[in-house]
């Protein structure tokens, strides 16, 4: 899944990012709400993790915005905000989930924490209350970062973790390479590389070979 985290301090976002990434997902960074603005009307992302002091705005009105409409993020309104910030107070935790927030993480805080809450709202969407995703004989255990065939634990790359959690998530449904590529690589991945074809052809090869990945031509790959 692929995230926005906004967030003024560059060391911070810099450490968070590093954990996220550890954590399987790909991250995109915006430092000011004019970076954020401009990443969230280009991009389709999964979850949005939101500063609310930043240098040239703040976070309750980049929520507002695109809980409204206001904005046209590509997301949508129902894009899943969790705010991350300094302000702890009573009056700003409620102000930011009256303003649209998912969630709300009080800084300083525990990254195993915060992972933990981001593998909980994206999976609210499609999976329910559980971290263990299952299609037919595949298990993905998402807080755990294991997956299985059967009896057999699969040795898969963050990348074709990835694909094969947006492929189950969506199972019998066309998934093309430019949406793949929109939500498992971050902003720096290469639009015209071969690097959807190669994971999803690694990833065949570690799932046994009888093409549970389908290939429907001109259109993308489906999950059977």
């Amino acid at each position: 899944m692929r995230l926005l985290l906004v967030e003024d301090e560059a060391e911070l976002a810099e450490a968070v990012q590093l954990g996220l990434v550890r954590a399987g997902y790909a991250v995109d960074v915006a430092h000011t709400a004019a970076a954020a603005y401009e990443k969230l009307t280009v991009n389709d992302y999964d979850l949005l993790l939101l500063d609310l002091t930043l240098p040239d705005g703040d976070g309750f009105t980049i929520c507002r915005s695109i809980r409204s409409g206001e904005m046209p993020a590509v997301g949508g309104t129902d894009l899943r905000v969790l705010m991350l910030t300094a302000r702890g107070a009573l009056a700003d935790r409620v102000r930011g989930l009256d303003d649209g927030a998912d969630d709300y993480v009080v800084k300083p805080f525990a990254l195993d924490e915060l992972v933990a809450r981001v593998r909980a709202l994206l999976r609210r969407e499609v999976r329910g209350g559980g971290s263990v995703l299952s299609v037919g004989e595949l298990t993905l255990d998402l807080a755990r970062h294991e997956a299985r065939r059967g009896d057999r634990q699969l040795s898969l790359s963050p990348k074709e973790f990835g694909v094969l959690e947006y492929l189950m998530t969506r199972p019998g449904h066309v998934v093309s390479a430019e949406e793949l590529l929109e939500h498992v690589w971050d902003e720096n991945a290469d639009p015209f590389t071969q690097t959807v074809r190669v994971t999803i052809g690694t990833l065949r090869r570690k799932l046994g070979g009888d093409r549970l990945i389908e290939t429907v031509v001109g259109k993308g790959y489906r999950l059977t």
